[in-house]
């Protein structure tokens, strides 16, 4: 089962009042077979643990990983994945579409 976005929004907030860096990534766009909609959401603390799905387990591994940078320079990013891609076959994106997500600090 997935987690609410009011359970992601509530663990974000709950780690950043700990004290721990954090980040939101958000699923801002989807073309074709898409495995997660539009506003679906990940949650991601400093040292990598994540609560939510932005792709269903495809990609959030490489989430994780620019979500740690975000919280590390403050710089907002946005992600792309696809199966044109080299990075998304390597994070396993075969679904054929292709998906966007932009990865913020929560401060």
């Amino acid at each position: 089962m997935l987690a609410s976005d009011d359970d992601i929004l509530a663990q974000a907030e709950s780690w950043r009042q700990a004290g721990r860096g954090v980040a939101i990534a958000t699923v801002i766009e989807t073309w074709g077979s898409a495995p997660r909609p539009v506003g679906s959401h990940l949650v991601i603390d400093d040292q990598g643990n994540f609560l939510g799905s932005v792709s269903g387990g495809c990609v959030e591994g490489d989430v994780v990983t620019q979500a740690i940078d975000v919280i590390s320079s403050g710089s907002s990013e946005t992600l792309e994945f696809g199966v044109a891609d080299e990075t998304a076959w390597r994070a396993g994106l075969s679904c054929g579409g292709r998906i966007r997500i932009y990865v913020e600090k929560v401060v």
